[in-house]
């Protein structure tokens, strides 16, 4: 108890893949050089491929942010209408957005913990004719919750808007098919299911977007999607690229193309189920009515600030959870599980969290979430699962 080893089990940033961290030590090569042009190529094929996606995909320097702006000011208008989806902190952020932007916000609100449902995209998208592009959270890790990304990309296709998805925590956590679903642009960072450091982003972009990028007015010069995608074909980058997080993004690509990218989906989902069991066993609630599976969102016991159990996860075993975000603070707290987590990590994080429980008074008996977690990887496993009266026996 007196050596604490740090712990990251947040949903960003999220615990280094190894050999990505080793790569970064090579990032001293100069960018206009072939060496670094086979670099850029070789990152953007793999991403293709990990992606899914046969649409352009560009790289940018920034966190997943910058590729949120630049998916509307590429694409847009000053006073164009877009409907935004907003079920969280993520979900304002579109709205922040569109308001730096003077588009015209169309908003659909859930409370936080509820998603927007396929139904009022529906009549939203009839009652608003001219909107130009529905922007929504794939995963909208302030509440752990997940929203049905499949069925309103069928309602978008209908029209002539385009499907704006923030994806940083839904990509490797949630199956989204890019090209079938027909899904416009499609963004995503660094620090999530990628297992590097913060730093940079990057998105898809059909061929239904780039028709309005032709027409778009909004003001842009960074974030020039269309002057990178002509350097990028020459494996270069318009401005200065961050190369150490793309030789660590190179092995990150092939980690997840060896391991497939369906199974870094599986674990993620594996371990938010097994979360949400422990949970219900140690008598806590899960906090979203639609939970996906980058991150779980779960209640604190009655009368006990949330805060308390992210103080107490890094005071007593030096790991860092996150709290709740806005109006959820101090009354949920998250546990995550994008990227390079397994079950050793959620095992510990039961064990740790039943200790915690106990220590400030939600009385718990330990083992018992630990051992929910554990039934559920015996299963996935196809390993025999011991029967009550065996154990101990």
């Amino acid at each position: 108890m007196y050596i604490k080893k740090q712990r990251l089990l947040t949903p960003g940033p999220t615990p280094l893949l190894p050999q990505a961290l080793h790569a970064m030590m090579g990032a001293d090569i100069h960018h206009r050089t072939e060496d670094f042009r086979q670099l850029y190529k070789s990152v953007l094929t793999d991403l293709k491929t990990v992606m899914g996606t046969k649409n352009d995909v560009i790289i940018l320097v920034s966190s997943g942010t910058g590729a949120l702006e630049a998916s509307a000011v590429n694409f847009l208008s000053p006073g164009d209408a877009v409907l935004i989806l907003s079920a969280g902190k993520f979900g304002e952020r579109w709205e922040n957005v569109a308001k730096a932007y003077g588009l015209r916000a169309v908003t659909l609100k859930s409370p936080y913990g509820e998603v927007v449902s396929p139904e009022r995209v529906e009549k939203a998208l009839a009652e608003n004719p001219d909107v130009r592009a529905v922007m929504l959270q794939a995963s909208e890790t302030s509440t752990g919750s997940a929203h049905n990304v499949e069925a309103i990309a069928a309602l978008v296709k209908k029209t002539p808007a385009i499907l704006v998805l923030d994806a940083i925590t839904g990509l490797g956590t949630m199956p989204l098919d890019i090209d079938g679903w027909g899904l416009d642009i499609v963004v995503g960072g660094s620090q999530k299911a990628f297992m590097i450091p913060p730093g940079i982003s990057f998105l898809s972009i059909s061929q239904k977007a780039w028709a309005l990028n032709e027409s778009a007015k909004l003001p842009r010069f960074y974030f020039d999607l269309k002057r990178e995608l002509k350097n990028a074909v020459n494996g270069e980058s318009a401005w200065t690229p961050n190369t150490s997080l793309l030789l660590a993004m190179a092995e990150s690509l092939k980690y997840i193309k060896n391991l497939g990218m369906d199974k870094l989906v599986a674990n993620a989902q594996m371990l938010a189920r097994a979360t949400r069991a422990a949970a219900a066993t140690l008598g806590l609630e899960v906090f979203s009515s639609s939970p996906g599976g980058s991150v779980t969102a779960i209640q604190a016991p009655a009368g006990m600030d949330s805060g308390v159990i992210v103080k107490e996860f890094r005071q007593r075993f030096g790991a860092i959870i996150t709290n709740g975000q806005g109006e959820m603070k101090g009354q949920i707290f998250r546990i995550a599980h994008l990227g390079y987590f397994d079950f050793m990590d959620l095992f510990s994080m039961v064990a740790a969290l039943e200790v915690i429980l106990n220590a400030n008074g939600h009385p718990v008996v330990y083992g018992s979430g630990v051992a929910a977690v554990q039934q559920i990887y015996a299963e996935a496993a196809q390993l025999p699962v011991p029967t009550p009266a065996l154990v101990g026996a």
